[in-house]
């Protein structure tokens, strides 16, 4: 059974199904139906727990992800109905993030107790323990840096060990992280609001999410580091964890922005050397970022 086949399985079509996203890691399908647009995401072996982990939050949480209509375990194919439109369709507004940020929150809370099963399903192990070694992988690796750089950062790997330990001495609990939370993947539907896309997900430290927003923040709205909507954003985010945990999101964003770097490191081995070069451009921006926070 083709993908096509597949979809009309699940759903009732209306006209033709058109490729609207192509990338190494995924192709996104549009899916005219009698009912509205559906999107089917097949996914590249690289992302292959992203269809079971979607189905998975939508059993859980109907209300803060994309309905799942279909998905197919085997074959990494998920069928998702339409769930209106980014926030950032226009802008990068942070008021949306007041609401999405704390239902996003809970989300987190309340996937703890299933880390282990996420973790079996392959999604990604990003926790404190394993990233002073992972983080000397990455620096092995033929990285779009220049060699005096590079060397700043292998002269961090230690200081790196010490700040995951001290981040993990605040003991909060590691869970599902999505580490792509920026504007294109924060949906509204009247007053529903939706994180879509799960497909750079891990499990790790849950503050680090924010390393992403706060970046789309800075670049595409033009928000100072020091604006006080990060404060406000950062408040609203720890209310359902506990807003004396100020000084344990401050450390996690700057741990978070290494772990980022690593994330990328599944999709680039999983690249070949062209697109590698394409992919480069980005993977340059995370690992400078990543380069400012190695200065104490």
């Amino acid at each position: 059974m083709g993908v096509e086949e597949w979809i009309r399985v699940h759903v009732r079509t209306v006209g033709t199904i058109e490729a609207v996203h192509k990338r190494p890691w995924a192709t996104v399908l549009r899916v005219p139906t009698d009912g509205g647009v559906a999107w089917c995401k097949a996914c590249a072996a690289a992302q292959a727990f992203e269809p079971p982990l979607t189905a998975a939050l939508f059993a859980r949480w109907p209300d803060r992800v994309a309905e799942v209509l279909g998905h197919d375990e085997e074959r990494r194919w998920l069928l998702l109905a339409d769930a209106g439109v980014p926030v950032g369709v226009s802008s990068n507004p942070p008021e949306a993030w007041l609401v999405g940020l704390p239902a996003y929150a809970e989300l987190q809370r309340g996937e703890v107790p299933y880390v282990r099963h996420h973790l079996a399903r392959g999604v990604p192990d990003l926790r404190l323990a394993t990233l002073p070694a992972r983080w000397d992988e990455l620096l092995q690796l033929d990285l779009p840096l220049e060699p005096q750089e590079i060397g700043q950062l292998r002269r961090f790997t230690p200081r790196l060990a010490d700040l995951c330990d001290e981040l993990a001495a605040y003991d909060v609990p590691e869970t599902l992280q999505h580490d792509d939370l920026h504007h294109a993947n924060l949906y509204a539907r009247g007053s529903s609001i939706r994180v879509l896309d799960w497909g750079d997900a891990s499990i790790s430290h849950p503050f680090m999410s924010l390393v992403v927003t706060f970046r789309f923040l800075e670049q595409g709205t033009n928000l100072a580091p020091g604006d006080p909507w990060f404060a406000r954003l950062r408040d609203a985010y720890l209310e359902p964890w506990g807003r004396h945990l100020g000084a344990s999101f401050t450390l996690a964003l700057r741990v978070g922005s290494f772990a980022r770097a690593i994330a990328y490191v599944r999709q680039w081995e999983a690249l070949s050397p062209e697109q590698r070069r394409l992919f480069n451009a980005d993977f340059s921006v995370v690992l400078r970022r990543a380069l400012s926070e190695a200065a104490d």
